[in-house]
């Protein structure tokens, strides 16, 4: 009996340790599989950043070893008057950038999501002007936009109306720019918006329909309410890639007038690769990384508790 017992509690044994021995062999194999893309995110990521931390409590030019100078970049970075005038017009283009590109999506991704001849061309435009270049976007608003033989000025000229500086104005330089990203990133909003539209369970609206809800109507208390998801993302990528504006402004102001257009991200290329003060354009990079990270929880966190829907 005893001998009997000892062979059933070793079979149970062995069949749990089985299960076990195969889950195991089971994360070897995913993590064998993710452990380049790890390394990758590592190298190029992680240790970037960790380098760029500890770089901002040095004094260097980039080319010679630094000087350990503890907290001097983030104590200049509270009196530097150009960091908090590019911080502030940062701002101002995320509230002006956001909110324009999400609030047009909406409408063009409902044109779009109807079934009329001819409208894989219509979406195919919409998307076009993301897969532009910036360079190429620049070089195009920059001719769209000159004071002096722009089309869109000599447009104004032929209707009566003043002419107006643009990217050479200060008071129209960052409003030019939102201007242009929006045009650039429209397409990926409404691509976005769009899907979400053509997931709305077709039951819904038809049983809108039945309820005598009209086609208005039953977009605003249907379909706009199940477009929440999309927002959230739209809202927390559109505002990390607003703060981490650079190539359009570098192609098309070079962050004037007199600082007029100056963002974060530029006045910290400045700092690094112009004026060559490495550890105070890291102290910059490393503020940003805290307020993008805090932005984005925070986004996240408003969307969850607004949205009557779940947001994974």
């Amino acid at each position: 009996m005893a001998a009997a017992r000892e062979r059933n509690s070793a079979r149970r044994d062995g069949g749990r340790r089985r299960p076990n021995r195969a889950r195991r062999a089971d994360h070897l194999a995913g993590w064998a599989f993710v452990s380049p893309a790890v390394l990758l995110i590592g190298l190029f990521g992680l240790v970037p950043v960790v380098w760029s931390l500890l770089l901002s409590f040095q004094q260097t030019d980039l080319t010679s070893p630094g000087t350990w100078s503890g907290a001097a970049n983030y104590r200049r970075m509270v009196h530097d008057p150009v960091f908090w005038q590019a911080a502030r017009q940062t701002l101002v283009y995320c509230v002006l950038f956001v909110p324009i590109t999400m609030v047009l999506a909406i409408p063009i991704a409902v044109l779009l999501n109807q079934k009329v001849r001819g409208m894989t061309f219509y979406r195919m435009a919409v998307f076009v002007p993301l897969v532009t270049s910036t360079v190429a976007t620049g070089v195009i608003f920059s001719w769209l936009l000159n004071p002096q033989f722009g089309p869109v000025n000599a447009g104004l000229a032929k209707l009566g109306l003043p002419q107006q500086g643009f990217f050479q104005s200060s008071g129209e330089a960052l409003p030019a720019v939102v201007a242009m990203t929006v045009w650039g990133w429209l397409g990926f909003a409404v691509i976005i918006y769009l899907s979400a539209l053509q997931n709305v369970p077709r039951e819904l609206m038809e049983a809108a329909a039945l309820d005598g809800c009209g086609r208005v109507k039953a977009f605003w208390k249907v379909e706009l309410p199940l477009l929440a998801p999309a927002s959230s993302f739209l809202l927390v990528w559109l505002t990390i890639n607003a703060l981490q504006l650079f190539d359009e402004v570098y192609v098309t102001t070079k962050g004037g007038p007199l600082h007029a257009s100056t963002v974060l991200v530029y006045y910290l290329y400045q700092q690094a690769f112009v004026d060559f003060d490495g550890g105070y354009a890291a102290a910059i990079g490393s503020a940003l990384f805290v307020v993008i990270l805090a932005v984005t929880v925070v986004q996240l966190w408003l969307s969850r508790r607004a949205s009557p829907y779940e947001v994974n």
